[in-house]
């Protein structure tokens, strides 16, 4: 079960104006900006829940991730996943817990993907056996057996989220946090990467919480969607809560951002 209570989140960010003068100005005189990227943000997840996180950009959606995975720590309220309170049992925390950013890498960009895989299995002290087995299973279901020789660096964006997806899901974690995991990719790599979910969550009852702005990945593999814009949850409910007629997803999603003015 996944738990957040009135949670805040800002950032402070330094502000200037172009020129050498005011960079010298900003060495004695700085300018900031308060940034409330999750605004007494409260939702719970149960277990097995596949769960679209949308929002347009800047919304707080990585923020949120990021507090639910740990990385962060909230300003105020409570966050606990499955009994834990991510920013303050985090080696408990993340070897239960698979993360993929889609603009980040957890892979060693020199070395065969094999070897990152290797490491991986020492970091979170994956017993032989059952290391074996996930790699055997993820290979077949990911089709990685013709990269796992090759380093990160040379391997196409696609293959290279496969690979990403894979790493996170070594150590059979209950819960997997996506965030744009099919940013960039193919039409053939995308579904690769959607059925892989899916089987994922029947198989393994893994709960899954997707951000992106490609809303056919909602569509596909989401059945609950939460709405965030300025920090803010706006609404918490299934597609055919939004959905009106015969209106293409992308459409309606759009409607529901400017009717929300975000």
């Amino acid at each position: 079960m996944i738990t957040m209570e009135h949670v805040c989140k800002s950032y402070k960010i330094a502000k200037r104006n172009a020129g050498f003068g005011e960079a010298c100005k900003a060495l004695f005189h700085r300018e900031y900006e308060i940034i409330h990227a999750l605004d007494d943000v409260s939702f719970s997840i149960a277990d097995g829940e596949m769960v679209g996180y949308i929002g347009p950009n800047g919304a707080g959606k990585s923020s949120t991730i990021k507090i639910l995975s740990g990385i962060l720590t909230p300003d105020c309220g409570t966050v606990l996943i499955d009994g834990r309170i991510p920013h303050k049992d985090r080696i408990r925390h993340v070897s239960k817990i698979g993360v993929v950013f889609g603009q980040r890498s957890q892979l060693w960009w020199d070395v065969p993907v094999i070897d990152s895989f290797e490491l991986l299995k020492d970091i979170y002290r994956i017993p032989d056996p059952e290391y074996q087995q996930s790699l055997e299973e993820l290979t077949g279901l990911l089709n990685l057996s013709e990269l796992l020789r090759s380093p990160a660096r040379q391997l196409s964006l696609g293959q290279r989220m496969r690979c990403e997806i894979a790493a996170s899901l070594l150590h059979r974690p209950r819960i997997l946090f996506l965030d744009e995991p099919t940013i960039g990719l193919d039409a053939v790599s995308k579904l690769a990467v959607r059925d892989f979910i899916l089987r994922q969550n029947q198989l393994h009852g893994t709960t899954v919480i997707l951000t992106t702005h490609d809303m056919q990945d909602i569509e596909a593999l989401a059945n609950r969607i939460i709405l965030i814009g300025k920090g803010k949850i706006l609404m918490d409910g299934t597609l055919e809560d939004i959905r009106r007629g015969g209106e293409h997803i992308d459409e309606t999603v759009a409607e529901l951002y400017r009717a929300y003015d975000i």
